[in-house]
């Protein structure tokens, strides 16, 4: 019995449901939601699935003026849209020939049936409007147990959606505990070749996913010791590095970023950056930011304030962090703890001034626009950072005129 959820009798979800509940059809909340509740932990999406087939749903949305997307109807889903919050409903389905992620499905009326179609057993129960919480799969025992289990035979739920294999670490990582059940993982080893078959977008969509677990240090240690995640991230996990990171967000107390860790995880150089790229399909930003990651994070080791201050200024506040959090992970245990923290707290202390020197402080000094105004601009630029921003106007005049005529005689002006 479900008997803590009051979204299941007020609010969209229950209007949903009690929309569906009618006229002979039955409607339960299924999968992550009903997880999620008898674990404790906070319900994102709330799915539903139903007897009544998708044209059904639509009508009776229909006649309560509620928005309905057809978003998979082929596959018997319809998308409810009550008070700006979306809800899947789906018509149950049970198998009429097995193919892999093709398989040729019917819409049937026996919720056990339906339940053995899904991939885990913690995933595989559903309750109905009155709390009453239906298990076809064992899957209350698992959720007592804090144990991932595949439904069924875990080799042909494998090979129906070799995602599976990323999802049954994923899944184990956010609410498992102990070792991994150790037929599924061995289950997942055997499958390993098919992770090549699946696309980039899902492997990386999971793989972010993953990252933000709590388990994820575990997980991603089974995962390199069963050869999957290098065939996922083509090339070496540096295992260390992602649990210095993992420390080092929890010593700053900085919330879990999927993008940092999975740097700290793959890239150690620019090159990793771009070949996870193209491996998981990244967006810019995410590429963006793990080659900043990779580029020489090194030479920030042992730097002081002032040293820092420029880097910040260069590189900008958000992969300023990115980079010192880098470097940061890989200095080891022994690293001055006070220190880094000190660096790593800089955007929050000191702002980078603008530059004030301007392309017109220099055309009054004579030069003449073109090339060369531009090279003269960018090392008065570097000569005011080794001032350490200087803003006198006296430093200032003295940065100009020095350097247009260091310029003006190396280049013969």
């Amino acid at each position: 019995m479900l008997s803590d959820a009051p979204w299941l009798r007020t609010g969209p979800a229950a209007r949903v449901l009690a929309l569906l509940n009618t006229d002979g059809e039955e409607a339960r909340v299924i999968g992550g939601a009903v997880r999620n509740a008898l674990l404790g932990v906070a319900i994102g999406d709330v799915d539903i699935a139903t007897t009544a087939v998708p044209e059904e749903v639509i009508r009776r949305a229909q006649a309560a003026r509620i928005k309905s997307v057809p978003t998979g109807i082929e596959h018997g889903t319809v998308t409810l849209v009550l008070d700006g919050t979306p809800f899947e409903i789906t018509t149950l389905r049970e198998d009429v020939e097995t193919f892999g992620r093709k398989a040729k499905v019917a819409f049937g009326r026996d919720w056990q049936r339906d339940a053995e179609r899904r991939d885990f057993t913690i995933n595989g129960l559903s309750v109905t409007a009155d709390g009453v919480v239906h298990d076809h799969v064992g899957g209350l025992a698992d959720i007592a147990a804090r144990r991932v289990r595949f439904i069924g035979d875990p080799d042909r739920r494998i090979a129906e959606d070799y995602l599976r294999i990323l999802r049954f670490f994923r899944i184990h990582a956010a609410y498992g505990h102990g070792e991994p059940a150790r037929d599924a993982y061995l289950a997942c080893i055997r499958g390993r070749d098919g992770l090549g078959t699946l696309s980039a977008e899902r492997v990386r969509m999971e793989m972010l996913k993953l990252m933000v677990t709590p388990g994820v240090l575990s997980a991603a240690t089974a995962m390199t010791d069963g050869g999957l995640l290098p065939r996922v991230l083509g090339g070496v996990p540096y295992l260390g590095p992602l649990a210095a990171m993992i420390r080092a967000e929890q010593l700053l107390d900085l919330a879990p970023d999927a993008v940092r860790r999975l740097g700290a995880l793959a890239v150690a150089v620019t090159e990793d950056a771009r070949r996870l790229s193209q491996r998981l399909r990244l967006s810019n930003a995410e590429t963006k930011r793990l080659d900043s990651m990779g580029h020489r994070w090194w030479r920030l080791a042992g730097m002081d304030e002032t040293i820092a201050r420029r880097r910040l200024y260069r590189l900008g506040a958000p992969r300023y962090h990115d980079r010192m959090m880098q470097a940061f992970a890989r200095a080891g245990r022994d690293a001055d703890l006070a220190k880094w923290q000190h660096l790593i707290g800089l955007p929050q202390r000191w702002q980078p001034p603008t530059f004030p020197l301007k392309a017109a402080d220099f055309i009054a000094r004579g030069v003449a626009q073109g090339p060369a105004l531009g090279h003269i601009v960018a090392l008065a630029e570097d000569a005011w950072l080794a001032s350490d921003f200087a803003l006198d106007p006296a430093t200032l005049n003295a940065i100009a005129d020095q350097t247009v005529a260091r310029y003006a005689r190396d280049h013969l002006l």
